[in-house]
């Protein structure tokens, strides 16, 4: 693994030290579960758009302290193998974007896909982004996307580069799912963060195949932004990789969350948000996930701060 840690790992907090908790799964069941047919009928799963008295409730349960922060940290993005470098390339052609089709290429187009499960005997989606990982199955998504009303989803797979029902990188079945200590909880919205650790298909694991983007926490606020997803609520259809950059804000009603302008629906929920995109290229440092939107506010998508607990998580899944 390529990576960059600067500095000493800080001393936990009571906090820190609560463990994410984790699903296993029977992959071959996912894999075998999941047609085309299937994957076209999957409605989304989301917190787009979360009415405000639920938003008010889960905030009433959340921790009134900031999230936990320590030092920066990141880990840079990998290639698939065998792959060339890509080429850097300065400029923001795509900035800023309030929500369209990506266009640019690059590495994003693999690396982010379609996430499907069934929730409550329901076929359902949100979007997910293959990362850089010790274990080189690592897949990031939204808390809500592994776990939500006190259960866990089942039949979860990954499908990189999905296109309306084709699965051009093959569809990758998890063998376990975890979330932060705080969404398993009580699904506090301020972790809304969930991991996925996905078996080899063909032999080969997923960022051999796909590459995976890099990740960074504790890196603060206020950032230029670009947010990919799969939204399959209006007027999206799910079939389209979309994208939204800006300059992200800090969340100043109810959560500690980054804010930034986007127009991006239901199935678009834990899709990644990078900082140092790299439109040339496609690459970046993932540093959060489409988690939900005001009902008041439209055209805003907010996502949680990766703090030391979704370090902890990403950790746990690159480990396993």
């Amino acid at each position: 693994m390529a990576a960059d840690r600067p500095g000493a790992a800080p001393a936990a907090s009571a906090q820190d030290a609560k463990q994410p908790a984790a699903k296993k799964h029977d992959a071959k069941k996912a894999a075998a579960y999941w047609t085309a047919t299937r994957m076209r009928a999957a409605k989304p799963l989301d917190l787009l758009p979360r009415a405000r008295q639920q938003l008010s409730a889960a905030a009433s349960r959340a921790t009134t302290d900031a999230v936990p922060r320590g030092r920066a940290a990141a880990v840079r993005p990998t290639l698939p193998l065998p792959s060339l470098p890509l080429p850097s390339l300065p400029g923001l052609k795509a900035f800023p974007q309030i929500g369209a089709p990506w266009t640019g290429g690059g590495q994003v187009v693999k690396t982010t896909g379609r996430v499907f499960f069934t929730y409550q005997g329901r076929k359902a989606s949100c979007s997910g982004d293959a990362v850089t990982s010790q274990n080189g199955s690592t897949v990031l998504t939204a808390g809500h996307c592994v776990k939500l009303d006190g259960a866990w989803h089942t039949n979860w797979i990954f499908v990189p580069g999905y296109k309306d029902g084709a699965a051009p990188y093959g569809e990758w079945a998890a063998t376990k799912t975890l979330s932060t200590p705080q969404w398993t909880a009580s699904e506090d919205i301020n972790y809304d963060v969930g991991a996925a650790v996905v078996a080899p298909l063909s032999g080969k694991r997923l960022t051999d195949t796909v590459g995976g983007q890099g990740v960074s926490f504790n890196s603060g606020y206020n950032k230029k932004m670009y947010a990919f997803g799969y939204p399959a609520a209006d007027p999206y259809d799910g079939s389209k990789l979309i994208y939204c950059s800006g300059n992200s804000t800090k969340d100043m009603l109810l959560t500690k969350d980054h804010a930034l302008p986007c127009n991006m629906t239901g199935g678009s929920s834990g899709g990644p948000w990078f900082e140092s995109f790299n439109e040339a290229t496609g690459t970046g440092l993932q540093t959060s996930v489409n988690s939900f939107g005001y009902t008041f506010l439209p055209n805003t998508m907010f996502g949680p701060y990766f703090g030391n607990d979704a370090k902890n998580l990403y950790d746990k899944a690159q480990q396993s």
